[in-house]
């Protein structure tokens, strides 16, 4: 922080607005403005108002901004890699990359999609920052995900692994467009997934019913090895379950005798 800056003193909250990009930074909370600078909280907001184009707030009712350079004018945020993680640092949560946006990162990329999924342990609105949208989807124990951080990135990202990535897709799949399409994101993924990291997985989300699903569409993609780990840790005796829990279908069909799933998705796994 530039020592010079007096308390009050016009052009505070623009000095270290520069401060704070020159450190690798894009986003701030107001509270850390008025610590650095001096300025009072009216203060504070007043001169980040004469800032224009340069600030945006993340949401309307939090006072976390978003130092947009001008190479970024036209998206009206900073990509979201730059300052995601500090975000929810400020939030106080667990967080990651998670669902259609981490398989992207894993290398699949079956339909684009116009918003960053991020998986974490409270339920909230989604950030609409410029032309980013941010989309948040509820996991109690989001903090047991096994994940990895994101190489290459502008400032730290976590995302969950190819392994999380798959189980999740499963157990989000009607709020991402169906099973048929969670089947085609996981296929490209699947050189990537290891067969000792899945059974970490399988420990730490200890969810018995999406693990039947994820063990049936591996099954019928053809991965032998991985569907037997997911088998091998199920219990012996499983009950019937649905593939598609909101899809009608028919739910009287025989079930799969090795993973106890009616295919009632009407998909052609």
């Amino acid at each position: 922080m530039n020592n010079n800056v007096k308390p009050y003193q016009t052009g505070a909250a623009a000095d270290f607005i520069n401060d704070k990009l020159a450190a690798g930074f894009a986003s701030f909370s107001l509270d850390e403005l008025v610590a650095k600078t001096g300025l009072s909280v009216i203060a504070a907001r007043n001169q980040l108002l004469r800032l224009g184009c340069l600030v945006t707030r993340v949401t309307p009712r939090q006072p976390y901004f978003l130092i947009v350079p001008p190479e970024h004018r036209g998206v009206g945020a900073p990509p979201i890699d730059w300052w995601l993680d500090d975000y929810m640092q400020w939030l106080g949560h667990p967080y990651y990359l998670a669902l259609q946006s981490a398989a992207a990162e894993h290398g699949s990329s079956q339909q684009a999609i116009q918003e960053t999924q991020v998986i974490t342990d409270m339920p909230r609105r989604e950030i609409l920052a410029g032309l980013i949208r941010v989309r948040f989807f509820m996991k109690t124990d989001a903090h047991k995900t096994v994940v990895q951080k994101l190489p290459g990135t502008y400032a730290p990202l976590v995302v969950s692994t190819p392994e999380s990535t798959a189980f999740d897709l499963v157990r989000y799949a009607q709020h991402i467009g169906g099973i048929e399409r969670v089947a085609e994101t996981i296929t490209p993924m699947l050189p990537l997934i290891k067969v000792k990291e899945l059974r970490r997985v399988l420990d730490a989300e200890n969810e018995v019913t999406t693990a039947q699903r994820l063990g049936f569409i591996i099954d019928a993609i053809g991965e032998v090895h991985l569907a037997k780990e997911i088998r091998d840790w199920l219990p012996t005796k499983l009950q019937d379950i649905p593939l598609s829990i909101y899809t009608e279908g028919d739910r009287l069909a025989p079930a799969n005798e090795t993973w106890g799933v009616v295919n009632n998705a009407g998909c052609s796994l």
